[in-house]
């Protein structure tokens, strides 16, 4: 099975940078996580599409996303690794414009970085390849072993988590 990865930046991509001393976007690392995983059957191709903080992101950035997903889930399910901070407010983007969806599209991120003590990335990423093979058809968001439709969740920040809509 084939499973799309577009990835575009956020906390589940961040590295800590010594000349500026902050947690930042540089480049993507989902390949090396990937690598790690056994994932018999399954032949996943990632397309890094941007790498920004989603607090940083534009409605052009979303519709780049859009069009790039559009494309993907023509032919597979869809991953898309995505800054927590907005992640909603692209799926909601995604959910709208992807009229007739065959294939379930899933948004990710993380709250602590792939790679540092007690990352929840790996996690996220590995329960999102699966949630890839056994939702329906649809926008969601798959995070902390939850699966959340797009348009009935929302970030609580206050304890780090997303949580359904009453």
């Amino acid at each position: 099975m084939k499973i799309h990865i577009v990835t575009t930046g956020g906390t589940i991509e961040k590295v800590y940078s010594e000349q500026s001393g902050q947690v930042v976007n540089i480049h993507a690392k989902i390949d090396r996580y990937l690598q790690q995983l056994r994932l018999p059957d399954t032949r996943v191709e990632v397309t890094p599409l941007m790498n920004k903080d989603s607090l940083e992101m534009t409605e052009a950035d979303r519709e780049l996303i859009l069009a790039l997903v559009r494309v993907k889930a023509a032919e597979a399910p869809v991953i898309v690794t995505h800054g927590t901070d907005t992640l909603v407010e692209t799926g909601k983007l995604l959910k709208a414009g992807l009229a007739g969806l065959a294939q379930p599209v899933i948004l990710t991120g993380a709250m602590t970085p792939l790679g540092f003590e007690r990352s929840d990335g790996l996690q996220n990423l590995t329960e999102s390849l699966l949630a890839a093979k056994v939702l329906p058809a649809g926008v969601w968001v798959v995070i902390h072993n939850q699966v959340f439709d797009v348009a009935k969740t929302r970030k609580d920040r206050e304890h780090a988590r997303f949580v359904a809509l009453d």
